[in-house]
């Protein structure tokens, strides 16, 4: 739920801020120089990916990890309910997201559960998600995601097609 609220925060930002392009040059700090991109043939690249965008707040970099079709889904516990945004949202309030912060941090930790073959992976995976807005004003978020990965052929590179927020807050 904090997610969706930063996400939503966020979002709102970017609308006041529309002259702001989300597929602007990354603000690389030089603190994780030994941070690569990874080949994402495999599936453990895609997530190794996402930890760059993140890390890096490199918008061509995430935009490449989503699928055409993708979808984020939510649940909003105090409405009961889930709710769900595509890809251009997606994009416009991730790019929000890597503006408004001054540094991100994202661990991936284990995965729970994998099922699939070699063109369709549903995976639920656990994450440490560290935000610094300021020196002193730091969120940090352990959630989990269940992320539909997916590609034509096995000579193409996975794509996230849906991500769903599972984590608790």
């Amino acid at each position: 739920m904090v997610l969706f609220k930063i996400k939503i925060l966020l979002l709102v930002v970017l609308l006041v801020l529309s002259s702001c392009n989300p597929f602007a040059p990354s603000k690389y700090t030089g603190e994780e120089g030994n941070l690569v991109l990874s080949d994402q043939m495999t599936v453990e690249g895609v997530f190794q990916n996402w930890r760059y965008a993140y890390i890096f707040a490199d918008t061509s970099v995430y935009s490449n990890l989503l699928d055409d079709k993708f979808t984020f889904i939510y649940r909003n516990y105090e409405l009961g309910i889930d709710n769900s945004w595509g890809k251009d949202i997606d994009l416009r309030t991730t790019r929000t997201l890597f503006d408004s912060t001054e540094s991100i941090d994202l661990i991936w930790n284990e995965i729970i559960f994998e099922i699939g073959d070699s063109l369709s992976k549903n995976i639920l995976r656990s994450f440490n998600l560290q935000l610094s807005f300021k020196a002193d004003d730091i969120t940090r978020i352990n959630g989990r995601a269940n992320i539909q990965l997916v590609r034509n052929n096995s000579n193409e590179i996975w794509k996230i097609q849906q991500w769903r927020d599972e984590s608790n807050y």
